[in-house]
């Protein structure tokens, strides 16, 4: 296969698949190629926020200590390649399309999703590629969700929990932590998240399984420095959420040193200070700079608005945001919130499908700030970058982690250019 076959084979499977009730059509998949996961071992990471912050902590944790590290991620951010990597680096051209052409043989013609392929090519490219540990992020969910075929991981890692794809994992914090408990298992490891709601369920889960429960300690903020456990550390990365997702990639390290892996306090520190994550109040330097934020639901709109507050109120910046938003998220609650922190909004609806239209986020951030309607995203950030240059401002494009997915693509090729 060359990478467009490589592309139209991923691309002929439905993002979703069909609805399961179990992993068998999961595990049929990895039957049917080998069974690449049981040679693996694993960190699995699943939440609603977090997941992908912890990942690359721990991940570079692991990598500064000189261990191949394998990591799996969703969704991409800027390019399909960047969920899967080794050390940083994405799978490459040729091993992903000779990987995908042996999948392509292997496989039964069934209603699989483009995830689950996806996961399959991972596996294999891990296997191959003789990787120490993998940190796999879950997709949706954990006790259904095609990851949790993996044996039983090292550790697992559940972060925050909050109200997200209520459609698929129920309509309580709840019901979805139950569903994120699905993927502790006997004879494994826990490490929870101190801002983690339903930490009783988690317990009991791995009480039931006999999984050993590890309770991340609680942080506090120094002068915009995390404290955890006596150390003082000063993440590259900000929100309110980051603090707590660097504690419990901290704790997660600390286990893995205790079971075998040669990972010092200083290189876990370092990986806190220096680990960044595309599109999580990503902030790029610049006159003026840019905040790139993907966070589009609840908790993810609480993390960014304690960002904004500390600019606004602490730094006295003024806020010109760029922000759209899908019609499967709780838009009203996003903008509103966001708008209060703006000085102007500008909406967007160029960057999906199901966007909201521009004119209807602009009415809901009227009632707050001075709101206006773009044609285009080039359109909204070049008038944000204008006001923020005259007025000492900062630019924050938001709402959606596909608005920031694009934001990005033309950051990087464009070289600023907008």
């Amino acid at each position: 296969m060359n990478i467009k076959e490589t592309m139209d084979f991923i691309g002929s499977y439905s993002k979703s698949g069909k609805p399961v009730t179990d992993l068998s059509r999961a595990r049929e998949l990895m039957e049917c190629i080998g069974n690449p996961e049981k040679s693996l071992k694993f960190v699995h990471v699943a939440g609603t926020n977090g997941k992908g912050s912890v990942v690359e902590y721990i991940s570079n944790a692991l990598i500064y200590s000189g261990y191949k590290t394998g990591q799996f991620t969703s969704p991409f951010v800027l390019h399909y390649t960047d969920r899967i990597r080794i050390n940083g680096e994405e799978v490459d051209e040729a091993s992903m399309c000779d990987i995908a052409e042996f999948v392509c043989e292997r496989i039964a013609d069934r209603e699989y999703s483009q995830f689950e392929i996806t996961m399959a090519i991972a596996l294999l490219w891990f296997q191959r590629e003789k990787c120490d540990i993998v940190v796999f992020e879950a997709g949706i969910g954990g006790l259904l969700d095609c990851t949790n075929v993996i044996p039983p991981p090292l550790v697992s890692v559940i972060t925050s929990i909050s109200l997200d794809h209520t459609a698929i994992l129920g309509d309580t914090v709840e019901k979805i932590a139950a569903q994120k408990a699905g993927i502790i298992k006997k004879g494994s490891a826990v490490v929870v998240s101190p801002m983690c709601d339903c930490k009783d369920i988690f317990e009991k889960k791995a009480q039931e399984v006999g999984a050993e429960f590890v309770i991340t300690k609680k942080s506090c903020e120094k002068d915009d420095l995390l404290e955890y456990d006596g150390i003082l550390y000063n993440p590259l990365m900000f929100g309110c959420g980051q603090f707590s997702n660097a504690s419990v990639a901290i704790e997660t390290c600390r286990y893995l040193r205790k079971n075998g892996f040669d990972i010092s306090e200083r290189n876990i520190k370092k990986s806190v200070e220096t680990t960044m994550v595309k599109a999580r109040c990503q902030y790029i330097k610049g006159n003026p700079p840019v905040i790139v934020d993907g966070g589009h639901n609840p908790e993810g709109i609480l993390n960014l608005e304690t960002v904004l507050g500390k600019f606004t109120l602490r730094k006295k910046r003024n806020i010109y945001t760029v922000m759209g938003m899908v019609d499967t998220k709780n838009y009203t609650a996003g903008v509103s919130t966001v708008a209060r922190y703006s000085a102007k909004m500008f909406t967007v609806n160029d960057f999906a499908p199901n966007a909201v239209p521009a004119e209807k986020l602009t009415t809901i951030a009227g009632a707050y700030t001075d709101a206006v309607s773009c044609s285009s995203l080039e359109e909204a950030v070049k008038k944000a970058k204008k006001l923020a240059l005259e007025n000492n401002g900062i630019v924050v494009v938001c709402g959606s982690l596909y608005l920031a997915s694009k934001y990005l693509s033309i950051y990087e090729n464009k070289q600023n250019s907008i």
